[in-house]
């Protein structure tokens, strides 16, 4: 007896996420039902796109706001048998450390690179996730430093160069965390270079091919 196999309801795949241009949280895909339930559960929007309507969170609303209301939205989707895939920026049940915990684990994974490197090109590979212009880690640093400077510096209400100075001095250690990736950068080149064999000593000469000295005069 040959055995069939089910027929499954898939219903379309919704994908909720937040823009990164116009920082709106955005339900992309699904069906009228899904757009129901993005309505009911998550205070969704309809709005016309330019490859027709996709639905958003209102604006203005706090950042809080939109995970929870993005999280309760595509828990109820995939309760109705949806497929759902929810940035895990905006999963109100994501561990709360776990960005931090996998920030701390790519450092000690970086510190164990150098120390078991045995190449220059290992090394450069570690300087490279240290300093490379946009994703490394020192000019991602002195980014979220700027951004400190700028924010205590409005709360403050000082006009520029009028900060406190502990608040001015911020702005010197993003200049002295962009000098860091740069020297790191040239040691990262230096080290990514084909190590050059030793220069080789020439070969002493030998008694028998040696000038004769010159015969000191007798008086």
């Amino acid at each position: 007896m040959n055995q069939t196999e089910p027929d499954f309801w898939v219903l379309e795949y919704v994908t909720i996420t937040k823009d990164p241009r116009t920082g709106l949280v955005v339900a992309i895909g699904g069906t009228e039902q899904a757009a129901d339930i993005l309505q009911r559960t998550g205070g969704f929007l309809t709005a016309p796109g330019p490859r027709g309507d996709y639905h958003r969170l209102p604006h203005g609303l706090p950042i809080e706001q939109q995970r929870l209301k993005a999280t309760t939205a595509s828990h109820a989707l995939l309760a109705a048998g949806h497929s759902v895939h929810l940035d895990p920026a905006l999963n109100m049940l994501a561990a709360p450390d776990g960005d931090r915990d996998a920030a701390l684990r790519y450092l000690t994974q970086l510190a164990e690179r150098a120390s078991a490197a045995e190449t220059s090109s290992e090394v450069a590979e570690v300087l490279t996730e240290v300093a490379a212009p946009v994703h490394g880690l020192l000019p991602l640093t002195r980014e979220v430093i700027v951004r400190a400077w700028i924010a205590a510096s409005d709360l403050h209400g000082a006009a520029p160069g009028e900060e406190p100075e502990p608040i001015a001095r911020l702005g010197s250690t993003a200049n002295s965390l962009s000098e860091a990736a740069r020297v790191i950068l040239h040691a990262r080149n230096h080290a990514a270079r084909p190590a050059q064999p030793p220069a080789t000593a020439p070969a002493p000469t030998s008694a028998a091919g040696r000038a004769p000295s010159p015969v000191s005069r007798r008086r």
